[in-house]
């Protein structure tokens, strides 16, 4: 009897984890995944604001310890076209947020994206850079501020959670 209890109560605490989206210990890799749901709706709304094809095009988020370094490339490095898409669009990127404009990546994830508010306000207290790689482009992040960085890496952990399989932290 006790041993079906404690399968029971196991049982339980598993289907606790589940449904709060938790991993059980052990399985936790540091970064929660956004449902696979808000992962589609995402993609969806990307594709009206990205050029570039998702599926064919890798976004990284690398944290620092002054901001962070986000790219994209495309996954086939002879894929002209899609990196002088993702080329034109980091370009703009660039540009739009040294002004305070995070118009797009709120379209894609919400108003309410973790981060965005404070580089939204504190914009112009961090140093935005676009610089082209080989098969593709990125945008470097740097300030002195530790609650601008914080900022940052919010953003870009909800970034690689709202993406899913078409980024990754790095």
């Amino acid at each position: 009897m006790k041993r079906e209890h404690r399968r029971t109560g196991l049982l339980l605490a598993a289907l606790a984890l589940a449904a709060a989206g938790c991993a059980p210990p052990g399985q936790d890799h540091g970064q929660h995944r956004a449902s696979a749901g808000r992962q589609a709706e995402v993609a969806a709304k990307g594709r009206t604001v990205m050029p570039f094809d998702l599926d064919r095009t890798t976004h990284r988020f690398g944290k620092t310890a002054t901001g962070g370094v986000q790219t994209v490339t495309a996954d086939d490095p002879s894929d002209v076209g899609q990196i002088t898409l993702i080329r034109q669009h980091l370009t703009e990127e660039a540009a739009a947020f040294r002004e305070g404009d995070f118009g797009d990546p709120a379209s894609i994830h919400g108003d309410h994206m973790p981060g965005l508010h404070d580089l939204q306000e504190g914009h112009g207290r961090i140093d935005i850079r676009y610089t082209e790689m080989p098969a593709g482009a990125r945008i470097t992040y740097t300030t002195g501020e530790p609650a601008l960085v914080k900022a940052l890496h919010a953003w870009f952990d909800a970034q690689v959670s709202d993406h899913g399989p078409h980024a990754e932290h790095g």
